[in-house]
């Protein structure tokens, strides 16, 4: 696996052009929006990259069949260097990657069906887990179904802005997925809600452009499950609306409140992917 300088991110546009789920966090690698990563089998004329996203998704995309650079994987994977110092979620394609993955990790892998078999696997011996990522399609009519019927919360839902940017606890929040705030304010845009003066919630563009805006939702811990992730997606729904994108949704299928709260408004599951946790 060759690190690739930032000026030659550009040679996987190809490759990444063919994947056929969302991988907007690679596009943002890739068009160095974002400081990622990509390690590739060579730096001339690659034919396979692993592009890493800062927040820690990542996307193996091309040849499958390059042994040398599929034992380094295995090895980057495994952490075998001790290089790597936070968890990775990984995404594939072709498909062809799921079965090599399970011959290149051997039984440091954790398989979907072993997982949901019971399989007993003993303590510390897991490496990589397979879990599912779900990528959604937004339905109007339903979003419009929804909010017939919706009664908004009496809390104070308002535009993201620096301090939110800045202080906003949790893992999916903007400054994981934005250079800095200046950034995030001049190109981006989110909704936050306060409760009892307190900032509870945080619906953000993980990625946007002229046509798409992903989403991403935070709650601090003491307001989950209190309607609050609700009341900033509804405003930021309604932004994409009355301003032309198509909102996106994907999330693990293991995140039950992400799954349920999408559908709820107005977001249909269309694909089930592997998703492959590698540990440090």
């Amino acid at each position: 696996m060759k690190l690739l300088d930032k000026d030659q991110y550009s040679k996987a546009t190809t490759l990444l052009n063919e994947v056929p789920f969302n991988h907007m966090f690679a596009c943002d690698v890739v068009t160095r929006k974002i400081d990622g990563l990509i390690y590739a089998d060579n730096c001339d004329a690659p034919s396979v990259f692993y592009i890493v996203h800062p927040y820690g998704m990542s996307l193996l995309t091309g040849d499958c069949e390059n042994e040398e650079f599929n034992e380094q994987l295995a090895g980057y994977l495994l952490n075998k260097g001790q290089n790597r110092i936070n968890a990775e979620w990984m995404q594939v394609y072709p498909e062809a990657w799921s079965p090599l993955l399970k011959r290149l990790l051997g039984d440091q892998l954790l398989t979907k069906p072993e997982k949901d078999n019971g399989v007993q696997i003993s303590a510390g011996k897991i490496s990589v887990e397979e879990q599912t990522r779900v990528n959604f399609k937004f339905n109007p009519a339903k979003y419009a179904q929804f909010k017939a019927h919706h009664r908004n919360k009496p809390v104070e839902v308002y535009r993201t802005g620096e301090d939110e940017f800045q202080n906003m606890p949790g893992t999916v929040i903007p400054k994981f997925f934005w250079k800095d705030a200046a950034q995030f304010l001049e190109q981006g845009v989110g909704f936050s809600v306060r409760s009892g003066n307190k900032l509870a919630s945080t619906a953000f563009s993980a990625y946007i452009d002229d046509h798409y805006l992903e989403f991403g939702i935070e709650s601090v811990e003491q307001f989950r499950g209190q309607g609050c992730a609700k009341e900033s997606c509804v405003a930021l729904i309604d932004f994409c609306l009355e301003h032309g994108y198509e909102p996106i949704w994907a999330c693990r299928l293991e995140n039950t409140g992400s799954y349920l709260l999408a559908q709820l408004l107005g977001f249909e599951p269309v694909r089930f992917l592997p998703f492959y946790k590698a540990t440090p």
